[in-house]
């Protein structure tokens, strides 16, 4: 019986040593809005928006999209030729520490 038990209790043991504590953590992340006229633009490093409540810097996500009024995706070639200083526009982002961080851009035009 000693010969059953020993190793028994043993593996037990080792067991509870090596258990792989699972934690799980929800990170939840919300998205907000701001809208107004582009006041400073270069693609990939600046874009500023003046706001009501003033000018406004944002930083680029992984993946932006830009889309029209109409809900239509601008191309590469779309995003070049009408996302300039000047445009209006409404910016969906979130916040990471201090910066705003876009994920979509819709111009108020089609």
């Amino acid at each position: 019986m000693k010969r059953f038990v020993l190793p028994l209790v043993a593996s037990i043991a080792v067991t509870l040593v090596y258990a792989d504590d699972k934690v799980t953590s929800t990170t939840t992340t919300t998205t907000t809005t701001g809208g107004g006229t582009i006041t400073e633009y270069s693609p990939g490093s600046t874009f500023v928006v003046k706001e009501t409540s003033g000018p406004v810097k944002y930083r680029y996500g992984k993946k932006v999209t830009y889309v029209t009024r109409s809900g239509k995706e601008l191309s590469d070639e779309g995003v070049r030729t009408r996302i300039k200083v000047g445009a209006p526009v409404h910016v969906h982002y979130s916040t990471e520490g201090d910066d705003r961080v876009i994920s979509r851009v819709d111009l108020d035009d089609d």
